[in-house]
């Protein structure tokens, strides 16, 4: 597999999220990997697979958009996807953030192990 499947999986993830809950879960609960940590705004520090798991099913968005998607492959079993976002919620203002994924490949695919969003 090359590269370009971690890039389809980050793009699939913002579709799950702007879906609904229950498919943000849904496919959380199989793309992640068993150990994996996730950093988001508002100092908040996920650690354990079933609490991003229930995070993930929280409210959709109503519209993204990624900017300048870039996947780097430092090693051969390992992509670090880079790229901005703009997202909204109903209801809540604009969202902008520059977004880094770093997906292990394991023997039945790639699995997400950290994800950070940093506000800007």
């Amino acid at each position: 597999m090359e590269s370009v499947d971690c890039l389809e999986l980050e793009r699939q993830g913002w579709h799950a999220l702007s879906s609904s809950g229950p498919i943000a879960a849904a496919f959380y609960e199989h793309v992640l990997d068993s150990d994996v940590v996730m950093l988001l705004p508002g100092n908040m520090v996920f650690d354990d697979r079933w609490s991003i798991i229930e995070a993930m099913s929280g409210p959709p968005w109503a519209s993204y958009a990624l900017e300048d998607l870039r996947a780097l492959e430092p090693l051969p079993d390992v992509c670090v996807v880079h790229y901005g976002v703009v997202a909204s919620r109903e209801g809540s203002p604009e969202y902008s953030a520059l977004v880094s994924s770093l997906y292990v490949r394991r023997e039945d695919g790639w699995r997400l192990a950290f994800h950070q969003q940093t506000p800007r």
